[in-house]
């Protein structure tokens, strides 16, 4: 069973950092791209940023290109999230996935149904 753990988030500043990691477990990492994802209040879950398996594609949303990175360690099975400049309207639950395809090295998707699997989500509040 695919299992994933997002933590890092938390109450920051404009203007300030946060680095969010998702830790997957119940197949082969290395396997599968990654995703992150993000909710508001009142709001639709929107793409934030995708990595292939191979780390050689990343993708992003318009609003967090040049300030947001996605990246992972294939050894500690590990995905993360580095989120610099931010701004209040990032505020909100950001989530990891992980599709059901394994894909080519390239394949890094950025439609929610593209994925299968789903962290619980962690917080981002950020403040003016």
């Amino acid at each position: 069973q695919v299992q994933l753990v997002e933590s890092g988030g938390g109450l920051v500043q404009a203007g300030g950092s946060l680095r969010l990691s998702c830790a997957a477990s119940g197949r082969t990492f290395s396997y599968y791209a990654m995703g992150w994802f993000r909710q508001a209040p009142g709001k639709e879950r929107e793409f934030v940023a995708s990595i292939s398996r191979s780390g050689l594609r990343t993708s992003y949303a318009d609003s967090v290109k040049g300030r947001f990175t996605i990246s992972r360690d294939n050894a500690k099975n590990t995905v993360y999230l580095q989120m610099n400049s931010l701004k209040p309207e990032d505020t909100a639950v950001y989530y990891c996935a992980a599709p059901n395809t394994v894909g080519s090295s390239y394949y890094a998707p950025l439609e929610y149904y593209d994925y299968s699997y789903w962290g619980q989500g962690t917080q981002v509040t950020v403040s003016s």
